[in-house]
């Protein structure tokens, strides 16, 4: 790979960069902005790295049987960290991804290709556009739907709704998980939102973190995980010892605590 190739984005105009990583060999980090946005291990897609992509990893885990065959969406695609994990973890799962800057998965797979085999399929555009277009044949079937939109360091705010999300919803499987990825600050007052609005959706929502960031001390990644099911909250204790550590979960009545009056 050509030393820290760079790309500026035709849709955002932001700056778009690969550098290995520095402290680990074959790993490689995108950053978009200076901002860190993926990291990959190029010849172990089963390995994560960034905290709040392995707690995603250890919820995709737990659905259905180990190894067994996933239908997942991906909504953002960055590096494709999570796609590469499913199809090393689980081969022969069905996968597509949903990401508005088309020259960044060519630049992404141009530096760091993906599995000659695997079966992951990549559609361009404004992720809830696209997602609402989707074949009828996905409604109902999609085991996992992960949300990790951005733009530069923010959400766009169309992908934080109810009607977003209940759009998501729709695709989901009975024991179908609805997985996002939020980034606040002190107070958490966007996680605290975002909870809410998920919870209007799906009965059964439990947010992971590091515990000072669930305390609202820190900046930091909140990973909400929803589903029809109630199968999750049995999954709490494995998913909070599998870490990264410390780690807390709040559901249940420390949910509804957690969300107080956020609207």
């Amino acid at each position: 790979m050509a030393d820290n190739p760079t790309l500026t984005l035709k849709s955002s105009g932001l700056q778009a960069r690969i550098e290995p990583d520095r402290y680990q060999d074959g790993a490689f980090i995108l950053e978009i902005d200076g901002t860190p946005q993926s990291h990959v291990f190029i010849d172990d897609n089963a390995e994560l790295f960034f905290e709040y992509v392995r707690r995603i990893g250890h919820v995709i885990d737990l659905i259905g049987g180990p190894g067994e065959p996933l239908t997942a969406l991906h909504l953002g695609g960055g590096a494709l960290t999570l796609p590469r994990y499913i199809e090393a973890t689980r081969p022969g799962s069905s996968q597509q991804v949903i990401e508005i800057e088309q020259d960044l998965i060519d630049f992404v797979r141009e530096h760091l290709p993906l599995p000659k085999k695997a079966n992951i399929r990549i559609r361009y555009g404004d992720a809830r556009q696209v997602m609402e277009k989707l074949p009828q044949g996905l409604m109902g079937k999609v085991d996992v739907v992960i949300v990790d939109v951005f733009s530069g360091a923010r959400t766009p705010a169309h992908v934080t709704s109810a009607e977003f999300y209940a759009s998501a919803a729709t695709l989901l499987s009975p024991r179908g998980v609805l997985i996002a990825n939020i980034a606040d600050g002190p107070g958490l007052a966007f996680a605290r939102g975002q909870a809410a609005t998920i919870a209007s959706v799906l009965p059964h929502v439990a947010a992971l973190a590091e515990t000072q960031i669930l305390k609202g001390r820190r900046f930091g990644n909140v990973v909400i995980a929803a589903s029809a099911s109630d199968e999750i909250y049995s999954w709490l204790p494995r998913l909070l010892a599998n870490g990264p550590h410390p780690a807390k979960a709040v559901y249940g009545a420390e949910l509804k605590s957690f969300i107080a009056q956020a609207p």
